[in-house]
């Protein structure tokens, strides 16, 4: 199964940013896990980070015409507010889950509105980099019926 892990603005920052809400890990260490977990499970993931909203808009939809099967995708701050990024998954209709760090409904008013969740399958939160994992996971048992 070929996936893509989508991830949105400053998640490059990992290690470095807000360590009490996403933890010393580096996104190095991120890649790594996503890597694994893909190859423990038969998969090949590829991994796209931009800070720019037209550049995820951009792989997205490259995503339809790649034999792209599943998607993973942290918006990051996009979530909030991008409707272009939730276009751009409701046009490439594959099968998506949206995952977040940290637990986005313990945090501040404004985060409660996931636009992209609106076009996934599952939303996993405050599971720290295991969310990438349990997505994984679960875009390849759900491909296979499990």
């Amino acid at each position: 199964m070929k996936l893509l892990v989508v991830n949105g603005p400053n998640l490059n920052m990992l290690g470095i940013r807000e360590k009490g809400i996403y933890g010393s890990e580096t996104y190095e260490d991120l890649l790594r896990l996503i890597q694994e977990t893909a190859e423990e499970n038969g998969a090949e993931a590829e991994v796209f980070q931009s800070n720019h909203e037209g550049a995820l808009i951009d792989r997205l939809q490259q995503a339809y015409f790649d034999g792209t099967q599943g998607i993973v995708i942290n918006p990051a701050a996009y979530t909030h507010t991008s409707v272009a990024i939730l276009d751009a998954l409701k046009a490439v209709n594959l099968p998506a889950v949206e995952v977040h760090i940290s637990d986005v409904r313990q945090r501040e008013d404004f985060r409660q509105i996931s636009y992209a969740g609106r076009a996934c399958i599952k939303t996993i939160m405050g599971k720290g980099f295991l969310g990438y994992r349990e997505a994984i996971q679960f875009l390849i048992q759900n491909a296979k019926g499990e």
